[in-house]
C-alpha cells in the first residue's frame, strides 16, 4: 500500500496547486490523475484550448477584416483547421509537461489512474492497465476532480451532431450551421471561434440576456457587438427538442410560446458543467452531496461530512472557475496545517474571452440597487483612449461603481480590448477596499488601456449620487 501525508484526487488547478502548497509546508503528497495529461479540464478541455482557438480565430478575423485600417492589404486569407488544432495540442502538451516537471521537482508522487474513495484515510486506484492499488493518507484527502459538461437527459451527446464543448474544441472542419444552446461564457466563446472561421452561428438562450451574470449595461453592449460580428442571438428562447435526420439537427425552440424549428449541422449544448462527483464513490464512503444535485457539501473549512476529507473547485458550491479552485486549494492546505485562511468570493473576477473581451468584479449596478444603497457610477468609452485609437480597438467601455458616501469601489465592469488584464488592477483595488480617489492618485503609464479604468475611477468619484429605492 502506498502512502503519503496528503492524497489528492485530480490534477487540475485545484489539485496541483494543493500539491505544491502542501509540499511547501513540509507534507509528502501523492496526486492521483485519471487522464494522460495533468492540468485538468482547464488545460485539456476548457480555459486553455478555448483561448488558443479564440486567439487564432481572432488573428484570422483581423487579417480578413481589420488590417485595412492599418494600411495593410491582405488578400485570399485562408484557414488550415488541421494546423490550428495541431497548435492547440502543442500548447496543451507543453503546459501539461511544465506542470508534470514542476511536480516532479517538488517530489510530488503522481499516480495515473481512476480514484475511488474507500474511507477517510484510504483511496483505491484503478490503473490504465486495469490493476488496482490502495493508497493511505496519513493527514488528509483532498478531492479536486473537477467537472464534466452538463448533458440534457432527453438529448444525449452523440459526439457528431449533438456535441459537448469538449467536442466543439476539436472539430476537424468548420460547420456550415452551428447551433449553440446556452448564452454564457462557453457558448459565446465557442460561438465566436466558429463564426470567425466561417460558420453561421445561432446562440439560443432561455433567459432575457446573454451573459446573464454580467452587469446588464455591459451585457447589452456585448449583445450589440456580437450581433455586429454576425452571430445570431436568440434570447428568451427555450429548447423544446432536437433530433438528427439526414445529417441535420432539427431543433425545436419556443419563442413567446410559439414553436419554431431551426436546422443545424451541429448542435452544441453549452448550458454549464456538473461536478464529477459520482465517479469517485463519495456517497458510499460517507461524503454527503447536495440534494438535489451532485455538489459536495463542505463546511467553512472545506471539510466534507467525512472528517479528514476536503473538497475544492468545481466539486463544491460557487462559480466553476480555475482561479477559484486554485485559491481554495491553497486555503485548504492552510486549514490542514492549522492556519486560518479566508477567501473573498465577492471579489472573484469573471471573464468572457470574446472580442471585445468582457470582465467584471464585485457588485453589478443591479445588485447595488437591490441592496438599496446610495452609489455613484461612471462609464468611460474606449473611444476616448489614445492607446485604443492607435490600436484601432475603440469598441468598449469601463464602468466603475462606488459607494455614494465614502467612494469605496464596489464593482468594475469592462468590455473592450485587454479587459481580462485590466480587471486584475480592479481586483486589487476592491480587495484592498480602495476608494476611487486612491486609485486615481496612482500614476498610470500613458498611453495605455489601463488609463481608461483610471479615468473611470475619477469620473465615478465626481458623478452625482444615485439613491436606490
Amino acid at each position: 500500500m502506498g502512502k503519503a501525508d496528503i492524497l489528492i484526487i485530480g490534477g487540475g488547478p485545484g489539485g496541483y496547486t494543493a500539491a505544491l502548497a502542501a509540499v511547501k509546508v513540509g507534507y509528502s503528497v501523492c496526486l492521483i490523475e485519471k487522464t494522460a495529461h495533468l492540468g485538468g479540464t482547464c488545460l485539456n478541455n476548457g480555459c486553455i484550448p478555448s483561448k488558443v482557438l479564440l486567439d487564432s480565430s481572432e488573428h484570422f478575423a483581423q487579417a480578413k477584416n481589420k488590417m485595412q485600417i492599418h494600411g495593410i492589404s491582405v488578400k485570399d486569407v485562408t484557414i488550415d483547421i488541421a494546423m490550428l488544432m495541431a497548435r492547440k495540442k502543442t500548447v496543451i502538451s507543453t503546459l501539461s509537461a511544465n506542470i508534470s516537471n514542476l511536480l516532479k521537482r517538488q517530489k510530488v508522487e503522481v499516480v495515473a489512474g481512476s480514484a475511488q474513495l474507500v474511507s477517510s484515510k484510504e483511496v483505491m486506484v484503478t490503473t490504465p492497465e486495469k490493476t488496482t492499488a490502495f493508497y493511505r493518507a496519513e493527514k488528509a484527502i483532498i478531492l479536486a476532480a473537477g467537472s464534466i459538461p452538463l448533458e440534457f437527459s432527453f438529448l444525449p451527446f452523440d459526439g457528431t451532431h449533438i456535441v459537448s464543448s469538449d467536442t466543439a474544441l476539436s472539430f476537424t472542419e468548420v460547420p456550415n450551421r452551428l447551433g449553440i444552446i446556452g448564452g454564457g461564457a462557453i457558448g459565446l466563446e465557442l460561438g465566436s471561434v466558429w463564426q470567425r472561421l466561417g460558420a453561421q452561428v445561432t446562440i439560443i438562450e432561455a433567459l432575457d440576456n446573454i451573459a446573464p451574470t454580467m452587469d446588464a449595461q455591459i451585457g447589452r453592449a456585448l449583445n450589440r457587438y456580437l450581433k455586429g460580428q454576425g452571430l445570431e442571438l436568440k434570447v428568451k428562447t427555450r429548447l423544446v427538442s432536437a433530433r438528427v435526420e439526414k445529417e441535420e439537427v432539427l431543433t425545436v425552440v419556443s419563442i413567446n410560446d410559439q414553436e419554431e424549428t431551426l436546422v443545424f449541422d451541429k448542435l452544441l449544448v453549452a448550458v454549464g458543467r456538473r461536478p464529477a462527483s459520482k465517479i469517485m464513490g463519495l456517497e458510499e464512503a460517507g461524503v454527503k452531496l447536495s440534494e438535489p444535485g451532485e455538489k459536495v457539501i463542505v463546511d467553512e473549512c472545506f471539510q466534507t461530512s467525512l472528517p479528514g476529507v476536503y473538497a475544492v473547485g468545481d466539486l463544491i458550491d460557487g462559480p466553476m472557475l480555475a482561479h477559484k479552485a486554485s485559491a481554495e486549494a491553497s486555503a485548504v492546505v492552510d486549514v490542514i496545517s492549522g492556519k486560518k485562511s479566508e477567501i473573498r468570493y465577492d471579489v472573484l473576477p469573471g471573464v468572457i474571452y470574446t472580442w471585445p473581451e468582457v470582465a467584471g468584479i464585485g457588485l453589478t449596478e443591479e445588485q447595488v440597487k437591490e441592496q438599496g444603497r446610495s452609489y455613484q457610477v461612471a462609464v468611460i468609452p474606449f473611444a476616448g483612449s489614445g492607446r485604443a485609437q492607435a490600436a484601432g480597438e475603440t469598441d468598449g467601455q469601463v464602468k466603475v461603481i462606488c459607494d455614494g458616501f465614502n467612494q469605496k469601489i464596489l464593482g468594475v465592469h469592462i468590455i473592450g480590448s485587454r479587459a481580462a488584464d485590466i480587471i486584475d488592477a480592479a481586483s486589487i483595488a476592491i480587495t484592498k477596499e480602495m476608494t476611487t480617489h486612491e486609485v486615481y492618485s496612482i500614476i498610470c503609464a500613458h498611453p495605455s488601456f489601463s488609463e481608461i479604468w483610471h479615468e473611470a475611477c475619477f469620473a465615478a468619484s465626481v458623478s452625482p449620487i444615485k439613491k436606490s429605492n
